[in-house]
């Protein structure tokens, strides 16, 4: 009953339950799967990000050859840009977790995570390996390897300055190092006590790559021919590639399907170099478990296998199951024991899918054949298993209303079927073929039980930022968590087999038809705030401003309540007395402040914080959701404060246009300013009357992402021409994201260049200029505090009409001076930055304020430092 434990060994079970539509399997893919079962191979893939990985290698190691196929991504990619929405940081690397379990389903690998926080570009591994914590993360990575026991280990990257990125470089680092650490006890010892015991992979090589100017391939080295077509699954594994590959949404990185010969290159890094199999030297079979004679029998399935009627191998399956089942070294009695509570199987379902730490040697094959015979049963049985929530938000202390559906479609010989779900159990009677048995319950949720939470954000990032907080050994690799399941017992000839279910939010959207969605166990009361960052001026005198907070109540109330506010050290309470609300009721307050009441140059966090008898405890945290079509819906909570600030920030305009790019968060910072915005549209611009703006600012990428800019071009032009001012925000100029519109009256080149030091020492090249005096005084401390790097994607090759502002460098480069270029045009003047106003502003950073007030102010600002009119240019080239 207990071998529910062993799905670490299936994570792509547990990787289609997640799916927006659960997984089902066609006649082809089990018996694919069946051909698996006479594979006892692993291949363990390393590399930095999502996107990192080699789809194509994964797709064909995983499908064609058939080996237990893994790829663990150091870090969820939490640094990187973003082509579809406004989300960075820990947001983006939630989406880019869903994205990577995206490509996984199609193309069959598993996937794993260390606790690596990206925090950015580096440049450097010795940078990544201080940030992360280097111990830390090699401990990581050494547990995932005793834990997935992988025969040979491929990274994706070079140890050195070729990976192009010092998370690449770290990736290589830390996986040399932890093939000989996971096989020797000494290293990281504590680890022996949590079920696992050392290994030693056969080999580690390095998948070379041609990108760019950068080919580290070579004809010596031992190479494979990927590009295979799979007829049971209808692909190629360059076609599954370009499926996987072109999850990575948010990355832009959809790519065109590649069919015909793949060659890929490998180079021996330690270990035995293969010459002719990457398993040279590494039994393939049963003859690991010393049974060869299972082969003949897997075969015999294999050659039996009827595709109208795959329920016909149930009775060899069964058979093959009892014949694992007595192996030597079974630990089926000690796992079939562990744990009997259902409460506790429903809450660590994922777990025991993905690290369960109860298999050594033949015992790791001999439960991962015996689990994976249970998927076959249940698939080629046709049965149909289904637990769904009626809401997808399902409030702690109330209740959760559940639909169970259960259909034998295929009409296999089943003696019993019934479910059990969070510690109630429900029987199916008199069960005929195809027909939905059916059965609704409503499960109250404890006022003890937790709100549901990724697990790496319970605790959050630690302190330094460079990685996060799990102290949970099993959580560590695993790629998320799900705590609530519906575990459907069907006996078989005698025989019980579980099947889980994740219950899962179904609705039916009319464009989009039958949708799956997670479910939510969340707090009675969210507490939000209006505004995520407020500005107050130094010369601000008696200016109060309401601070503004929403109460979303998930259940009635009708009781005493407090709502308290935390500033500056000081816990208030605003106010304390009888509420009385109904459910999905939402109420505002406001805490009013005065600008007399913050210090001069200060940034504060004020919160708020609601309470009530009813409730077990304290509420202060906001829900956010997450939602894209090609992932599953995403929810975390978090406390929702505000940032207050006071500095010396003066403007010059009011009127600002503002050209949405892939997505940022600048608008809402500059109507804090004290701009009115108008998002424009390509009507507005060529029809519009552009001259009304004081400023026009293209968000980050827009010209990336919107190929009507190039029709724009004449009308922002002319606009700048005549007096306005066109600020451009960063553009890629890669395969990537290609520049899809001209932007600039005068030519120059988006380079890659970037400083990824946020502490780079900011030089002033020309200390007169406007952009660095008007109206704000741009000093060295107007640079303090910025995170993650100082500019990206920077310019180069300008024409001599621009002036280069400042220049930069990252420890042990020549300066770069493309950061920041302006030029003046007939009576106006155009900006283009690679400073990373996207990332400065929604953090609150004051000097990034003070700056881009500058940049975009009108009036004095053109008229200072003798600048010329620009001459008039009818014809550009397009850059």
């Amino acid at each position: 009953m207990r071998k529910a434990l062993l799905v670490f060994i299936i994570v792509i079970i547990s990787l289609s339950a997640f799916a927006q539509t659960p997984k089902t399997y066609t006649s082809s893919e089990i018996l694919l799967q069946i051909k698996k079962l006479n594979v006892l191979n692993s291949v363990l893939y390393i590399a930095a990000h999502p996107d990192d990985e080699n789809t194509r290698l994964l797709a064909y190691l995983a499908n064609e050859k058939l080996y237990r196929t893994g790829y663990l991504s150091l870090t969820r990619g939490d640094g990187g840009q973003n082509l579809i929405g406004d989300e960075q940081g820990i947001d983006l690397g939630l989406i880019r977790t869903q994205e990577l379990l995206s490509a996984r389903r199609i193309d069959g690998a598993e996937q794993f995570f260390t606790r690596a926080y990206d925090f950015g570009f580096c440049k450097t591994s010795e940078e990544a390996l201080k940030t992360w914590g280097h111990d830390k993360i090699l401990s990581d990575v050494v547990w995932v390897i005793r834990k997935f026991r992988p025969d040979v280990i491929i990274t994706r990257f070079p140890p050195d300055s070729r990976a192009g990125h010092g998370h690449h470089a770290a990736s290589a680092i830390l996986a040399r190092e932890a093939f000989d650490a996971a096989a020797d006890a000494t290293k990281f010892p504590e680890q022996l006590s949590q079920g696992v015991t050392a290994w030693q992979a056969k080999r580690i090589v390095w998948n070379t790559f041609n990108f760019g100017n950068t080919n580290t391939t070579a004809e010596d080295q031992f190479k494979l021919d990927v590009g295979n077509y799979n007829p049971l699954l209808g692909k190629g594994y360059g076609e599954m590639a370009a499926l996987s590959r072109s999850q990575h949404k948010s990355q832009g990185f959809g790519v065109a399907a590649q069919r015909g010969t793949a060659i890929e290159y490998f180079s021996a890094v330690k270990g035995d170099k293969p010459m002719n199999d990457l398993m040279e030297g590494v039994e393939t079979g049963w003859g690991r478990m010393d049974k060869p004679a299972l082969t003949d029998s897997v075969n015999a399935i294999i050659s039996n296998f009827d595709p109208q009627h795959p329920e016909k191998s149930i009775g060899s399956l069964i058979s093959l199951k009892r014949t694992v089942d007595q192996l030597p070294d079974s630990i089926t009695s000690t796992l079939r024991s562990f744990g009997t509570s259902q409460q506790e199987k429903s809450r660590n379902y994922l777990d025991r899918q993905r690290l369960d730490p109860r298999y050594q040697n033949n015992q790791f094959w001999r439960n991962s054949k015996d689990f994976f015979i249970d998927k076959l049963i249940e698939n080629a049985g046709g049965l149909f298993m289904e637990a769904t929530a009626s809401q997808q938000l399902n409030v702690i202390g109330d209740s959760m209303k559940i639909n169970l559906v259960f259909n034998n479609r295929m009409g296999i010989a089943i003696d019993r079927a019934m479910v059990s779900v969070m510690g109630n159990n429900y029987t199916f009677d008199n069960i005929q073929t195809n027909e939905n048995k059916t059965n609704s319950i409503t499960i109250p949720i404890s006022d003890i039980t937790p709100a549901s939470q990724p697990y790496w954000l319970e605790k959050g990032l630690e302190k330094g930022n460079g990685s996060f907080d799990v102290s949970n050994q099993s959580l560590i690799g695993v790629a998320e968590n799900y705590d609530y399941t519906a575990n459907f017992q069907v006996t078989i000839a005698g025989k019980v087999y579980n099947f889980f279910r994740p219950i899962l939010f179904k609705y039916t959207d009319p464009v989009k038809g039958e949708l799956y969605q997670p479910i939510q166990v969340v707090n009675p009361v969210f507490v939000n705030s209006k505004q995520h960052l407020i500005i107050f001026k130094n010369d601000d005198k008696n200016l109060k401003k309401n601070i503004g907070f929403t109460l979303q109540f998930n259940a009635k109330l009708a009781d005493t309540a407090k709502f308290k506010y935390t500033w500056n050290g000081y816990t208030r309470t605003l106010f304390d007395s009888l509420v009385n609300v109904s459910k999905a009721e939402v109420r505002s307050i406001n805490v009013q402040l005065n600008s007399n009441s913050l210090k001069k140059d200060s940034k504060e966090y004020l919160g708020g914080q609601f309470s009530a008898k009813p409730f077990k405890n304290d509420q202060f945290l906001s829900l956010t959701k997450i939602k894209y079509d090609h992932i599953p819906d995403i929810f975390y909570n978090y406390y929702d404060r505000v940032t207050l600030l006071k500095m010396d920030l003066k403007i010059a305009g009011k009127l600002v246009g503002y050209i949405p790019g892939a997505g940022d968060k600048v608008p809402e910072a500059l109507t804090e300013m004290g701009y009115k915005v108008v998002m424009l549209s390509e009507k507005d611009i060529r029809g519009g009357n552009l001259q009304q703006y004081d400023a026009i600012v293209a968000g980050v990428r827009a010209y990336n992402v919107n190929e009507w800019l190039n029709n724009s071009y004449n009308s922002l032009m002319q606009y700048v021409y005549d007096g306005g001012i066109l600020l451009a925000q960063y553009n890629t100029s890669n395969q990537i994201g290609p520049v899809k519109a001209k932007i600039s009256p005068y030519p120059f080149t988006i380079s890659r260049n970037r400083v990824t030091d946020e502490n780079a020492t900011v030089h002033f090249l020309l200390p007169e200029h406007p952009a660095l005096n008007y109206p704000n005084k741009i000093t060295q401390q107007d640079f303090e505090g910025w995170i993650q790097e100082r500019s990206i994607y920077n310019a180069e090759k300008a024409d001599s009409s621009y002036q280069r502002i400042l220049s930069m460098k990252d420890p042990g480069e020549e300066e770069q001076d493309g950061s920041l270029i302006i030029a003046n045009y007939g009576k106006g003047r155009f900006v283009y930055t690679g400073l990373v106003f996207f990332r400065e502003l929604p953090t609150g950073v004051p000097g990034a304020y003070r700056l881009f007030a500058n940049l975009i102010a009108v009036g004095k600002a053109n008229a200072v430092n003798n600048a010329k009119p620009g001459k008039k240019v009818n014809t550009l080239k397009s850059k």
